[in-house]
């Protein structure tokens, strides 16, 4: 498993100011770090960057010590990000949305087919297994994609408020297979604005006005 860390970046978008100054961050093998803070205060920017989707105009993002130069090196190295607006195929099946990021990948069709039914059943959502994304609700798209992240197998999941529009239930059920991704040792980076998801995690960086806060 591997180290993603983002070390005193900072990110701006254009030319405007930046959204992160001087932020360092850690996803480390077998733990969940949340990244916690305001609407706007950067969660969403710092996951995106270390996914490799933003290059930063100060500091650096490195896996294992290499830099990551975009978000296709970064999806080679099996740096996987689930994004807060689900990121799903709109003409695509629920099922067709795992499987095609599975082939993709390099699975072999007959096992994307099995992972796939198996992900969709474990996030509650099987039975939409044939329906178009449109057809789904808020809370069945995002357990979809959150299927498709975790089906992936990734290295480091970078979750992006996954739980957002969830129920008590299905909440506590997706954290806890975050927690399951952290004990096969996989490096965890939840961006959440629930206290009650942070809580759960190992660790909690705190963002405000574009600067970080180690709380734990």
């Amino acid at each position: 498993m591997k180290t993603l860390v983002a070390e005193r970046i900072t990110v701006a978008y254009g030319i405007n100011p930046p959204v992160l100054r001087d932020v360092s961050a850690a996803a480390v093998p077998g733990r969940m770090l949340a990244v916690t803070g305001a609407s706007g205060a950067g969660k969403t920017t710092l996951l995106w960057a270390m996914a490799g989707l933003l290059r930063p105009v100060q500091g650096s993002v490195t896996l294992d010590g290499t830099p990551l130069r975009d978000r296709d090196h970064a999806a080679a190295q099996r740096v996987v990000l689930v994004p807060q607006d689900n990121g799903l195929a709109p003409i695509l099946t629920a099922g067709e949305n795992v499987q095609v990021a599975l082939v993709a990948a390099g699975v072999p069709p007959a096992e994307a087919r099995r992972a796939t039914a198996e992900w969709l059943e474990r996030l509650r959502v099987s039975g939409q297994a044939d329906q178009l994304v449109e057809e789904l609700s808020g809370g069945q798209q995002q357990r979809t994609a959150i299927a498709r992240g975790l089906a992936l197998r990734g290295d480091v999941l970078l979750a992006d408020e996954v739980t957002s529009e969830l129920d008590a239930t299905n909440r506590q059920r997706v954290l806890d297979l975050l927690r399951q991704e952290a004990k096969r040792g996989a490096a965890v980076v939840l961006a959440t604005h629930d206290p009650e998801a942070a809580a759960v995690c190992d660790g909690e960086l705190h963002l405000v006005d574009g600067h970080a806060h180690l709380l734990r």
